[in-house]
């Protein structure tokens, strides 16, 4: 029955306890028996639990009695971290309610700020619920004040809880089946299911996580995609617990999983709407397709397994909607791709998962923001790699993409961080106290000077108090120019960026001298050097392993030593000019050069 379903999710900043009050949930509802139960439950990835971080988003079915009636409670626990999102807002489209989590300790931070505007615009309920208030550092009058400000509730509205002891856990769940609408929807209208994630398994296909708008759901029933046309069986239908547990229907307002049996990635999208065939329906309106951030081509160290790569990323992209890739070339590299991501820890995310996941040994070039030039002849392109950049003598105008930040940081470190932000070329629109003792910050900032390191610059100047969002406001004209970097006479694709020109010598310097630190020693003087066309802006060199020609000697004239040295000397002369040969890039420089001195 939908009077008895409630569908909820838990938004909040990055480590403010949603994984660990998920696990409390589960507890109470007895969803996972006790000695099944790890921390951090619902983090199912190995790299979630190492980096204490949520990536993916993870629905759980709970079952809980209220005044002698049953009630189905379906939990999406969703990431906080901003390069994440889009796991977000995808998960607040299958809901009807959001669980606003704040920690006690430090407050309303930039992302609560973010997913709280999401779950306004999806016209979500909004319970406010106050965590970890078991710690000794928790401040609730003055969070809660915070909350009633910011939401414009009662105090009375604001629930206190403790993810880790279990505190004021069932409270929130009653909450949520009183406040929190039943789900709507048409049982008998034919059937409309909403995709929002997926994943490919090896011996099951394609499998769909869906939340049932209209209609039911059987086993073995025909089923159809609507944006993409194909036909196929739901082999198996179920609901995650959050293991998945088969069940022979799925009803009006349920989230569950769809096994589809499709080899055919491309088939099963997420956004889309799944129907029976001919049923005649209207597609649900879906999601709104992401725009990446940041673009860095993609090549396989080993040069056939381009075929290994393809594979990999087609299936990375069922299961993280937010990662775009396209086929591209490179005379250096080989075949690979040009992959769009949210972010620098996105991108990171996405390597270490093709190491892990596919034994897969990637080359990551320079990462770089789109940017929009216009050519001479008046042509408007959108530039995603710099080695697409056009030559100085056609390029009329180019123009970087901007972002709108928000900063909240502690008053009295105000300084610190406007300070960074003027080095970013960011320009201050206005402050705003949300207490006495902590302030919002909004600038607009170019794109490319907040994706590298930014935040961790952030959380440097901040003592690690500071939080940051950041959303695309439009483009703007700038300056940019292509530099490469050049190592042994060779110029590396992997190392071509777009950058700003008054930025252009001191990043150039930053590259060449991290890459003496990080290139090891060859039989000859290795030169390292940033260009701009033909123009060396910065160089360094590494010496050449050099054998202690002179050891053998224990006395005499100083001649018979220089005799030696010179002869030592003209042999290496000679060997440089039949060629320096070729030096192998260690794996982990394309990342070291990212981070900034």
């Amino acid at each position: 029955m939908q009077s008895r379903i409630r569908n909820f999710c838990i938004i909040a900043h990055i480590d403010h306890g949603k994984s660990t009050l998920a696990d409390r949930f589960l507890e109470v509802t007895k969803t996972v028996d006790v000695r099944k139960m790890t921390a951090q439950h619902l983090d199912t990835m190995d790299l979630e639990q190492e980096r204490g971080i949520t990536i993916k988003l993870q629905p759980a079915r709970m079952k809980y009695v209220l005044d002698g009636v049953d009630y189905t409670l379906n939990l999406i626990d969703t990431p906080g971290h901003v390069d994440f999102q889009y796991e977000v807002s995808r998960s607040l489209a299958a809901v009807e309610g959001a669980i606003l989590l704040v920690d006690a300790t430090q407050g309303v931070q930039a992302q609560t700020l973010a997913n709280l505007h999401l779950a306004i615009a999806q016209d979500l309920v909004i319970i406010p619920v106050l965590n970890k208030v078991d710690l000794p550092a928790s401040d609730v009058p003055r969070r809660a004040e915070e909350l009633q400000k910011l939401l414009g509730c009662s105090r009375d509205d604001i629930l206190v809880a403790s993810g880790k002891t279990g505190e004021g856990v069932e409270a929130i769940l009653r909450r949520v089946i009183l406040d929190v609408p039943e789900p709507k929807g048409n049982s008998n209208a034919p059937l409309r299911a909403l995709i929002f994630d997926s994943f490919y398994d090896s011996y099951r296909g394609v499998v769909a996580y869906v939340r049932v708008v209209d209609g039911s759901l059987s086993k073995l029933e025909s089923i159809s995609f609507c944006a993409t046309g194909e036909v196929g069986e739901a082999v198996e239908i179920g609901v995650l617990t959050p293991a998945q547990l088969p069940t022979p229907t799925l009803s009006t307002g349920q989230i569950g999983y769809v096994v589809t049996a499709r080899k055919d990635i491309n088939s099963v999208r997420v956004g889309d709407t799944l129907t029976h065939p001919k049923s005649g329906v209207k597609q649900l309106p879906g999601y709104v397709v992401v725009s990446p951030m940041v673009f860095a081509g993609v090549f396989p160290r080993e040069g056939d397994d381009e075929a290994h790569l393809r594979d990999a990323i087609e299936k990375l992209q069922l299961n993280d909607a937010s990662l775009t890739a396209e086929p591209e070339r490179s005379t250096a590299l080989g075949l690979g791709f040009r992959c769009g991501f949210l972010g620098m820890l996105h991108l990171e995310i996405f390597q270490e998962r093709l190491r892990r996941e596919y034994n897969l040994d990637v080359v990551i070039t320079t990462p770089s923001v789109a940017y929009e030039v216009t050519t001479s002849d008046g042509k408007d392109t959108i530039i995603h790699s710099p080695l697409d950049f056009p030559d100085p003598a056609r390029l009329f105008e180019a123009r970087e993409p901007w972002v709108s930040v928000d900063i909240v940081c502690p008053a009295d470190m105000q300084g610190n961080v406007m300070k960074l932000v003027t080095e970013r070329r960011g320009q201050f629109k206005h402050s705003e106290y949300l207490e006495s003792t902590r302030v919002l910050l909004r600038y607009d900032m170019p794109l490319s000077s907040v994706i590298v390191d930014f935040y961790d610059r952030l959380k440097g100047a901040t003592s690690g108090y500071a939080s940051l969002n950041y959303s695309v406001i439009g483009y703007r004209s700038a300056p940019i120019i292509r530099m490469d970097i050049i190592v042994a006479e060779d110029q590396v694709p992997a190392f071509a960026t777009l950058i700003h020109r008054d930025e252009a010598y001191t990043r150039g310097k930053e590259i060449v001298e991290t890459l003496k630190d990080i290139l090891p020693r060859q039989q000859f003087v290795l030169k390292i050097q940033a260009a701009i066309g033909a123009k060396i802006i910065a160089s360094e060199r590494i010496s050449a392993y050099r054998k202690d020609v002179t050891a053998k000697l224990y006395g005499g004239d100083v001649t018979r030593k220089n005799k030696l040295l010179q002869k030592q000397k003209k042999g290496k002369a000679k060997m440089l000019a039949m060629g320096t040969g070729r030096v192998e890039i260690p794996s982990d420089a394309f990342m070291k050069v990212l981070r900034r001195n």
